[in-house]
Order: C-alpha cells, then structure tokens, then sequence
C-alpha cells in the first residue's frame, strides 16, 4: 500500500468498509437466527441437554474441517470462500422458514440446520478474520480490529433483540429476515477489492496442512493467548443456557432473552468504540490479564442474580471486558502472522477459540443437566478466574508483552542488525 493509504482513515480504505458491512449483516442474521433455534428447541424438548448439543454440533466440524479451512483460505480467493459459507446461511434461514409455514418444524431438522450452520461457520469465520489484514496497513491494524469488533457487537445487540421482538408477533417472519441479511453480507463482499494475497504453491499434503500448527507452537506469545481463550471461553460460556435463566428463573419470556443475548455486546460495543478510537498500544499483557479476571467475576454474578437489570448488566460488564481480550488478541494474532500462513493460523485460532464457545455451550448445558443452570454458570465463572491465574505464571511473556510489534518489523530490525 501507498504511505498516502497508510495514514488514510478507516473510512478512507473501501474495502474494509464492505467487510466491515458484510461481518454486521452476516452477524444479524445468526444471532436472530439463534435465538429462533435456541428458544424453539427448548419450546420443543424443555431439555437443557439439547441445548447443549446445538453447541457440540457446532463445535464438531471445527474439530474435524480444521486443516483443511486453513488450507484453502491460504489457496484460494477468501473472498469466493466466505461468499460460500454466507450462501450456506441463507438456504439455512429459508428451510426454517419453510419448515415454520409447513408445520414440519422438529428436534431433528433443526439440528440438521445448526449442523449445516456450523459447518459455513468453520469456513466463513477465520478466512472472513484473514481478509482484515488485507484491507487496511499495519499501522491501523489495533483499530480496524477494534472497529471490527463494533461491527460484531452492534450486530450481537441488535440480532437477538430483533428476533426475539419479531419471535413475539411472528416467529416465521424471523428466519425469513434472517436470509436478507445473508444476502446483503454476500452482495457487499462481492464488492470488495483487496489485493489479492499470493496463494501457496505448496501441494495440498498434511504436512503442509500442519505448517500452522508448527507456526503457533514454536510462538509462545501466539500459543498462550490462543490458548488462553480456549479454557475462558470454555469454562465462562453461559450463552446456552439463557433460555433457562430467561424462562424459569428470570421469568423474561422471549423478550428477555434477546435482551439477555444482547447486553454482552452493549458493553464490548461501547468498548469497542472506545477503543477504534483510543487502541490499546501500551502495557498489553496486563491489560489483557485483567479483562479475563474481569470477564469471569461478571459471569459469576450473572450466575447469581435473580434480577433481570442485575442480569442485563453483568453481562454488559462482560462484554465490556471481553472486547477488551478480544481486540488485543486477535491483532496480537495478525501482526504476529505472516500473510501467507493466515488461514491456517486463523483457522487454528478458530479452533482453540471460535469452536470453545461452541464447546462451551455444550459443556454448560451437560453441567447444567446434572446440577442446575445456576451451578453450572458458577463453576465456569471461578473456572475462567483460575483459569487467568495459572495463564500469567505459564507464558511470563504474554505477561510481560508491552506493545505490538508486526512480523514484518522485527524482520526488517534482525536484517539491520546481521
């Protein structure tokens, strides 16, 4: 890119700006999608353990399509792949609206549905995360992630809130809703232009596939902050179970729980634009310590509250806290990856990361089975809390790390010094 493009604005750099377009439609659309699912399920079933499974169904192809996600956003056009994934959604979004009309709505077809999901979501998340890098220079990396991130959130609150208020009036016009705004998400990464990367001449062999893994192990900084996500998000998810505490403890109704599902992204997008205007530049290790602390205290109070404002706010504090992690992991992530290692690596991060919500879900919804909602939402919340602890003995310097530094530039520093 050009230094005039380099210290150009985000706004000023188009091809963000359509990613940015097509990661708020697309995320709309699953989180009001989601709602429908989650809350028609348990409308059929009343089971804890079927929610979970919505979480272990999509956890599954994450675990099993890993190396080849990262293969081919490494090979192909990304832009091609996630337009793909996208297309995936939408035939979704329109058989659960047929099914809704035709009454042939059941258990089975909608994990079919969450399945198929989840399979376009393996895909379409870390080769949507590699195409970042492409659109912006280096030196704005911290805030087109945090900008990202708004895009995210916004759609996180407006999503489930949404759906949740049209599932009230019309549950069948949700899903119908839902398709639009897959296709609005497709239409603007059509139109994006981006430099295309060059794509790997490496043969399609394991071993090539397992460069990524080798790529991540041998960086400590990258294998602590991936992992370190995997057992937070594993042990504080709660996101399956808020139609229990919406239904039987909060007593919310549909409603409530798109409130509920919103109010973690009303704190991490108040956070989030804090910070696309303020980055985090200095002290990141700590910084980032401290928003996973704070991230599992939320969860625990969440777990104890019998108040729905108490509720809505833990969780808003949350993902406050969140979107703090969030933001300085994935640009710790990019700058530290060269461009032609991207998909895989993003598609390891998406495994370790990505897919532990999923996983999350699934174990939330087995402890849940066993001891309750309130338990299991506990467990998680001081499991993320030690979890954080031991992370800042294990990989000092993660701890240590004061600011980003960009492959690239330490590169070019070891050149000048040999």
């Amino acid at each position: 890119m050009s230094k005039s493009s380099e210290t150009a604005g985000l706004l000023q750099h188009q091809a963000f700006v359509f990613l940015w377009f097509a990661r708020l439609f697309a995320t709309i659309g699953y989180q009001a999608l989601a709602v429908v699912i989650g809350w028609s399920i348990y409308a059929i079933t009343g089971s804890a353990f079927d929610l979970g499974y919505v979480g272990l169904l999509q956890f599954i192809p994450a675990v099993v399509l890993t190396l080849l996600i990262g293969h081919v956003a490494d090979r192909y056009d990304r832009r091609v792949i996630v337009r793909l994934a996208q297309s995936v959604y939408a035939l979704c979004a329109i058989v659960m609206t047929v099914a809704m009309l035709t009454g042939w709505l059941s258990r089975e077809l909608l994990f079919v549905l969450v399945f198929a999901i989840g399979c376009a979501r393996a895909f379409e998340l870390p080769t949507n995360q590699s195409l970042v890098a492409a659109t912006v220079p280096v030196k704005l990396m911290p805030r087109a992630v945090a900008a990202w991130t708004t895009a995210n959130q916004t759609a996180v609150i407006c999503g489930p809130a949404l759906g949740g208020f049209i599932y009230a009036f019309e549950p069948r016009a949700v899903s119908a809703m839902c398709a639009l705004f897959f296709a609005a998400a497709i239409i603007c990464v059509s139109l994006m232009r981006v430099t295309r990367h060059t794509p790997s001449r490496e043969p399609p062999t394991l071993r090539s596939a397992l460069a990524g893994f080798d790529f991540v192990r041998s960086r400590s900084r990258l294998l602590g902050v991936i992992s370190l996500d995997l057992f937070v998000v594993l042990l504080g998810g709660a996101t399956a179970l808020l139609p229990i505490f919406a239904k039987d403890i909060l007593a919310a109704g549909p409603i409530g729980l798109g409130l509920l599902r919103s109010a973690p992204a009303i704190g991490a997008l108040l956070t989030a634009l804090v910070l696309s205007r303020f980055p985090v530049e200095r002290h990141i290790g700590r910084k980032m310590f401290i928003s996973v602390a704070v991230f599992g205290a939320a969860t625990v109070v969440f777990a104890l509250s019998s108040s729905l404002p108490l509720s809505i706010g833990a969780l808003a504090v949350l993902g406050a806290a969140d979107a703090v992690s969030v933001v300085i992991r994935f640009t710790l992530v990019q700058v530290e990856t060269p461009d032609e290692m991207r998909g895989r690596v993003a598609a390891i991060n998406y495994l370790f990361v990505g897919s532990s919500n999923t996983l999350g879900e699934f174990e939330s919804g087995v402890l849940a089975g066993w001891f309750g909602a309130v338990p299991s939402v506990l467990i998680g919340g001081g499991g993320s809390l030690i979890v954080a602890g031991l992370w800042m003995m294990l990989f000092p310097d993660l701890r240590h790390l004061d600011r980003f530094q960009p492959v690239e530039s330490r590169k070019e520093q070891n050149a000048a010094k040999a």
